[in-house]
Order: C-alpha cells, then structure tokens, then sequence
C-alpha cells in the first residue's frame, strides 16, 4: 500500500481518528501532539472554519518539529450551532445541557486535516456537516444518555454516529468522515499524489 517515500504520524489521541486511518489500510504510528487546546483556544480565531483549522495546523506542526522526514497528520473538529461554539462536555451533566440545546436544530461540524513536515505545513483541507436533530423527549434523551454511557464525553456533539447516536437525528447533510472528524478521502488523494501510498 505504501509508496517509497515518507512515513505517516498522526497528531492525535483521537482513537475514531487512528480506527479511520487503520481501515484505510495505511501504516502509520501515532504521536500525540502537545499542544494546550484549552490555551490555544483562548488566542486563536473566533471563526470555526478557521479555529479548526488552525488546531489541526498546530497540533501537526507541534509534533513535525520534533519527527524530521515524517508526514505529520493533524485534525480537529470544531462544532457551532446558533452562533455559539461548543467543546466536548465535562460530564454527562453537561453532555444532557448541550443535546438539550441541539434538541430539534441544525448544528454543524466544522472538520480539517493538515499534513506537516519538517515543522512546516504542506497541505490542508477543511470541510463541514450539517446535523439536524430530531425534537426527541426527555425520557428518550434520559434513555440515550444512560445506553450511550460515557463514551459520549470524547464527542464534541455528545453523540457517536456509528453507534446509537444515531437515533438522535431526523437528517444529515455532510461527508461521513467529516463528521467524524478526518476528512479522509481529500487527504487519500493528497497522500496518492505524494507518493506516499500507491495511485
């Protein structure tokens, strides 16, 4: 699968991330990246499309500084509905405040993916999905939380969709890898034209 040239690092703690690449058969290791998300929140753009996409650059960079000759990946996602930004939940106290907000709207997933090497950044893609859910009740809402678990908590939208998070919505426009958090086929089509794996 691999071509001659230089080997793959994901940035990320992410494990839907690490499961995403895996299926895709490419070899890769996995280096978490150092960067203080909180922090780097704090100084970066307000504008989700760009925040993600200034995280995932970040987070690639941090870790190609210190991994010469390697094609370092980096992603994030960022989530807003109504104007408003949202990080994953602290606990499932907050996970039931933030889905109560989603309840019968329309969020969307902000995804990007960079590609860095030797601490410079040489690709990005930022793509985004719009969630609309459904206007569930309370006892389905308490029912979810409870057969969802705390799973949920590493989720910016408290949901995972490959499992039974998909109950919570009535439509999705949007590429699935987007939402889950890697745009996964741009970077394939970056990677083939590298050389980095086979055309």
């Amino acid at each position: 699968m691999m071509g001659d040239h230089l080997p793959l690092l994901l940035a990320s703690a992410s494990q839907v991330r690490a499961d995403l690449l895996q299926g895709a058969g490419l070899p890769f290791d996995i280096c978490v990246s150092p960067v203080d998300e909180d922090e780097a929140k704090q100084r970066l753009s307000s504008e989700p499309d760009a925040l993600a996409m200034e995280l995932a650059r970040l987070k690639a960079c941090a870790v190609s500084l210190d991994t010469p000759a390697t094609l370092v990946i980096g992603a994030d996602q960022v989530l807003s509905c109504e104007g408003k930004k949202f990080d994953k939940p602290r606990d499932m106290k907050e996970a039931r405040k933030n889905l109560s907000f989603f309840r019968g709207k329309t969020h969307t997933l902000h995804s990007a993916v960079t590609l860095a090497l030797d601490g410079e950044i040489v690709w990005s893609h930022g793509d985004r999905a719009h969630l609309t859910m459904r206007d569930f009740s309370d006892a389905f809402l308490d029912h979810y939380l409870r057969q969802a678990g705390e799973k949920i908590l590493k989720s910016v939208g408290c949901y995972q969709l490959e499992s039974v998070g998909v109950q919570l919505f009535e439509k999705i426009d949007g590429v699935y890898f987007t939402i889950l958090g890697l745009p996964l086929l741009p970077l394939l089509e970056e990677l083939r034209a590298r050389k980095v794996i086979l055309a």
